[in-house]
């Protein structure tokens, strides 16, 4: 290297001064037994998963998942299901070798052998053949596991009535009223029944929505002192004024909403 304007920079001999062309290898000699990853490979493995996502997409759009209402954590009669993807083992756990005395065969056991069966099974069948009949254990694993996984789903939802289910489980629609915190008997709903029926009368974790009520004046002051259902009695502690009072502010809502 000189200096001045007659400067000059020696390359390193190592390196190639041609650039080659990102072209993958030629298999041709490999005929059916390897191919270039990029982007033989990969755009059929592109293609695939582009074919079931439409599908699976075009499926919920045709027919969307009914979905319930708000989980109430108060509610005992509710009997919780899992998602769609796990019905199989939910289905599994109703047969006799699964439950009962047996339920650790259920829940460890069978799903354990199973999942760590086809994990194992590309090691158990490492043959060079990639067609379905040059690896019998591996597609013979496979399908055996899909097979259960599709009949025990089947077996699970089809006992179930999807759309009644989250029809009966939806909330209740109550109309918005504007609440009239001037009323005599708003004072003596917030002092005995706000904590549990809400500040607007749409209901709460504790207490069910008082708006859409078809009770009579003299049923909501019954219920007002002796309770009903989940709701003690003596939750009203007032006079007889007061609760008279009570209950025109409450059927006062329920009017507006009407």
């Amino acid at each position: 290297m000189h200096k001045g304007k007659g400067m000059k920079f020696v390359g390193d001999s190592r390196i190639s001064a041609e650039r080659k062309p990102n072209i993958p290898k030629d298999y041709s000699e490999y005929p059916g037994r390897t191919e270039a990853f990029w982007p033989n490979f990969l755009l059929k493995e592109w293609l695939v998963g582009a074919v079931f996502l439409v599908g699976f997409l075009s499926l919920t759009l045709a027919h969307p998942s009914p979905l319930e209402g708000v989980a109430d954590p108060t509610d005992a009669a509710y009997i919780p299901l899992p998602d769609w993807y796990f019905l199989f083992l939910y289905e599994l756990l109703k047969y006799e070798f699964a439950s009962g005395p047996w339920t650790i065969m259920g829940i460890l056991v069978l799903p354990g052998l199973a999942f760590g069966a086809l994990l194992l099974a590309p090691f158990l069948d490492n043959g060079p053949g990639r067609r379905p009949h040059q690896r019998p254990i591996a597609v013979g694993m496979m399908l055996l596991g899909l097979t259960a996984v599709m009949w025990l789903t089947y077996e699970s939802a089809a006992h179930v009535d999807w759309e009644a289910r989250a029809e009966a489980n939806k909330p209740i629609p109550t109309a918005e009223v504007e609440i009239d915190q001037d009323h005599s008997g708003y004072a003596v709903y917030e002092n005995s029944c706000m904590s549990c029926h809400g500040t607007d009368l749409q209901g709460g974790a504790a207490g069910p929505a008082l708006i859409g009520t078809e009770y009579s004046a003299e049923e909501i002051a019954t219920i007002a002192v002796e309770g009903i259902g989940t709701m003690p009695a003596d939750q009203f502690q007032g006079t007889d004024e007061e609760l008279e009072q009570l209950v025109d502010f409450i059927n006062t809502v329920n009017e507006e909403a009407e």
